[in-house]
């Protein structure tokens, strides 16, 4: 089981801070607790059982050896992300989305074989043999292609979920999903529609605080799915083994 989630460390992280209450949508009143000063109050205890349900399940997903895209690219999320992302060992984006990252993966992958192309052209010296001009055109498509698909490049198939901060900013990214039946986790703030996202986790997704207390819980919880799946697998090796040695002999054996 997860963590229990305390509702204090949220409130110090300012996770309860919501827009303004006149941009508010109004989808998102089951998880508002007050207005105060003109700004939506979010009801930290719906919140903290949110992140526990979200928890459960990213967990389910890490122990089955499937992959999480985090997505986030606004800048006060940027950062916290790749660096949680990378924690954990999960891809993300946090450049401009690339369009049909989801709906078209096959041409992603075969941008990020032409980055691998790129890295061994210059490791067999065929990168040496180039003028000077179609040098720096290749270190510049390399360095594009890296600054946009660097975190996925090792993403062989499509994630197993998306976990998304700021659900208005990545609508493209969330509608991708959406077609492929990708199941979507969110942090969603009071002035966003909760409905097309699967596992919502009602927070502030402007301040960097919020953000980082969030993807904290959450990170760890995929750490622990990870950990969970390397266990069984370390616990079946010997049991393979003794039912290698205790296997009964065939006729022929004997």
């Amino acid at each position: 089981m997860a963590n229990k989630i305390d509702v204090k460390e949220l409130l110090e992280a300012g996770v309860h801070f919501g827009h303004m209450t006149r941009k508010w949508d109004p989808n998102m009143a089951p998880y508002i607790y007050m207005e105060r000063n003109g700004i939506h109050i979010i009801n930290l205890y719906k919140t903290a059982a949110k992140i526990e349900e979200a928890n459960e399940a990213l967990k389910k997903i890490a122990a089955s050896g499937r992959k999480i895209l985090f997505v986030a690219t606004k800048k006060q999320a940027k950062d916290i992300v790749a660096e949680k992302a990378a924690a954990c060992n999960m891809p993300y984006i946090t450049e401009r989305w690339p369009g049909g990252m989801l709906t078209n993966f096959i041409t992603i992958r075969k941008a990020v074989k032409k980055m691998a192309s790129i890295d061994r052209m210059k490791k067999d010296g065929t990168f040496n043999t180039l003028s000077k001009k179609e040098k720096l055109q290749v270190d510049r498509l390399r360095a594009k292609l890296e600054k946009n698909l660097g975190s996925i490049a090792d993403m062989s198939r499509l994630p197993a979920a998306l976990f998304v901060v700021d659900v208005k900013a990545e609508h493209i990214a969330i509608k991708e999903a959406q077609k492929l039946n990708i199941p979507v986790f969110a942090m969603v703030d009071t002035n966003s529609d909760p409905r097309p996202i699967d596992f919502v986790i009602p927070a502030n997704d402007d301040a960097s605080k919020s953000i980082e207390k969030v993807l904290g819980l959450v990170s760890s919880a995929i750490i622990e799915g990870l950990s969970d799946r390397k266990s069984d697998k370390d616990e079946e090796q010997p049991v393979k083994e003794v039912e290698a040695v205790q296997a009964p002999k065939t006729e022929t054996e004997e």
